[in-house]
């Protein structure tokens, strides 16, 4: 549109002011708008009314109600599944978390050559997953890899890390929070920097030692960037551990690594049972709010009692 076109030969604007700002930034954010819609809002409710259906991938869906969310019920493979990622979840949530805080902790001393460090430590998590996972696989291999090589040189027993179900899920837990344990403490270090000094100023006057400056000054004035870790940590611990799992266990031995995503993932490419698929990612998108939600809270209620 022209300038002739907006004004009347009066000069008097067809539109208002505000108008013209509201189409002007809805223009600017008309690409996300478009991008947003096609690839979150419609596939979200796409697969919400697909998890009401019987689906094959090859023959029309057919419409069946409730009936997925209620075999969920009886679904014992789910349960397990259920119960893999919750207990997954709590290895490598508060086990990342405290290995990032320790990473950070140590860079925060000023040491030198602070950026190689940083880079050391990062480079595990902008590594691909699929290529972490190999050689993983092949260092906790029982006949010949590096960790069980090691262990029979100091006389200690060789566990099949990844094939017995006892050692398996916390093998895949720890070989996630090396990975991940990097980024999150370059988070967790920039937090720590934002502190103002006169803090721990006034704490050492007050008599304060170094364990009691990082866990009464240190910890809840970084207690932001802990929750958003915490969040991260969570979302990578339910969604996004498929990469992990597939490569280093395929879900087993047994069920014994079975993850919900990797349930999910089973339903849908395995049996095509798309719609059950379906409904089991809707169930674990309610746990994950859910637990979002009790997180928020819990940290809002410290950060309250604190102050």
């Amino acid at each position: 549109m022209n300038a002739k076109a907006v004004f009347r030969r009066d000069r008097t604007p067809i539109l208002s002011r505000k108008t013209r700002e509201w189409i002007t930034a809805y223009l600017f954010l008309l690409p996300n708008i478009i991008s947003i819609g096609g690839f979150v809002v419609i596939p979200l409710v796409a697969g919400l009314v697909i998890s009401f259906t019987d689906w094959d991938l090859l023959s029309p869906p057919n419409w069946v109600g409730s009936e997925n969310y209620q075999s969920l019920w009886t679904d014992r493979v789910f349960w397990q599944s259920l119960k893999v990622t919750f207990l997954y979840s709590l290895m490598v949530i508060p086990g990342g978390l405290v290995v990032s805080l320790a990473i950070a902790a140590a860079l925060n001393n000023r040491i030198r050559g602070l950026r190689i460090y940083q880079m050391l430590f990062f480079l595990p998590y902008v590594s691909s997953t699929v290529a972490v996972a190999l050689v993983w696989k092949w260092v906790l291999n029982p006949d010949y890899g590096v960790v069980n090589s090691f262990l029979g040189l100091v006389g200690l027993p060789q566990p099949y890390w990844l094939t017995d179900p006892s050692t398996a899920i916390i093998s895949v837990a720890v070989v996630s929070v090396w990975q991940t344990a990097g980024y999150n403490a370059i988070l967790l270090l920039a937090a720590m920097r934002s502190i103002p000094a006169h803090y721990y100023e006034a704490a050492r006057l007050d008599g304060a030692n170094s364990r009691q400056l990082f866990f009464r000054v240190t910890i809840p004035l970084i207690m932001p960037a802990i929750f958003f870790v915490t969040i991260t940590s969570l979302l990578n611990s339910f969604i996004q551990s498929f990469n992990l799992i597939y490569v280093m266990t395929e879900g087993g031995p047994g069920n014994a690594t079975k993850v919900i995503m990797f349930y999910v993932w089973e339903n849908a490419f395995q049996f095509f049972k798309m719609g059950y698929a379906s409904a089991v990612s809707y169930v674990l998108c309610a746990i994950l709010i859910v637990i979002a939600l009790a997180q928020a809270w819990l940290i809002g209620r410290n950060n309250e009692q604190l102050r």
